[in-house]
């Protein structure tokens, strides 16, 4: 976990890493060896951590920066995890043009949706490369809770202006765009890969600075812990900055 960066970025990778293997495990027997999609890859996070485990992962990017960045982690793994990787570089809105419809037994989609500003279209392709049974996994913003970090920071004015949006400026200084989790629901419904679980994620840690460290291990697990529980817990995960949303092919 001290490979990931600062704290918030390690509570984001591990929790969400908890629940797409807790879905995995309830999905498909053990030892099966999934074929598996990371759309919007970015520097591989996700994907190496699955191809770790014995699953072949294709990475799709189209950000060169973020794929080069790929490329240089995954040239540190040994060669039988490098072996289980391919990488692509190609947009997310095109997955029907680089892959045939079924192709896989997970697809993720993790902080990318927030960049379209139609995202129907998209999840609908993304759903289409799943075999039957398959698992999508999308990580989203919620835009229930997009007054919480500007409230929590004491901007009154940006709280009261979110509770209308659900557009915003990230932490990169792009605008970009929030979802809901009853638009979504909806959504996957209509594409048949219905909801089947979803979490809060960074319910406690959202507005710590981009460059806090990460504590002792111990204390790093406890908080990790408790950020696990407020994901799964009413009213807890309804405010979550992100929300990790698990639908299943039908």
């Amino acid at each position: 976990m001290r490979g990931l960066g600062g704290l918030r970025d390690v509570v984001r990778q591990e929790l969400v890493a908890r629940q797409i293997d807790e879905q995995i495990a309830a999905r498909f027997p053990v030892g099966q060896r999934l074929r598996v999609l990371d759309v919007g890859m970015g520097q591989g996070t996700q994907a190496l951590r699955l191809a770790r485990a014995g699953h072949a992962v294709t990475g799709l990017e189209s950000d060169p920066e973020m794929l080069a960045a790929a490329r240089a982690a995954l040239v540190g793994e040994p060669e039988g995890i490098r072996e289980r990787v391919r990488l692509v570089e190609g947009d997310g809105l095109e997955t029907g043009v680089h892959f045939l419809p079924g192709s896989f037994d997970v697809v993720l989609c993790h902080g990318v949706l927030m960049y379209i500003e139609e995202p129907d279209a998209m999840v609908a392709g993304l759903a289409r490369m799943l075999a039957p049974g398959g698992l999508l996994s999308l990580l989203v913003r919620n835009a229930e809770a997009l007054a919480m970090r500007p409230g929590l920071a004491g901007d009154w004015a940006g709280a009261l202006a979110a509770f209308d949006s659900d557009a915003y400026t990230n932490r990169l200084g792009l605008p970009v765009r929030a979802d809901r989790l009853e638009d979504l629901t909806g959504t996957l419904a209509g594409i048949a890969a219905p909801l089947h679980a979803w979490y809060g994620v960074r319910v406690f840690t959202d507005t710590l600075p981009d460059g806090a460290q990460l504590p002792a291990a111990d204390e790093l697990e406890r908080l990790l812990a408790a950020e696990d529980r407020a994901g799964r817990t009413d009213p807890y995960r309804r405010v979550a900055a992100l929300l990790h949303l698990c639908g299943v092919r039908g």
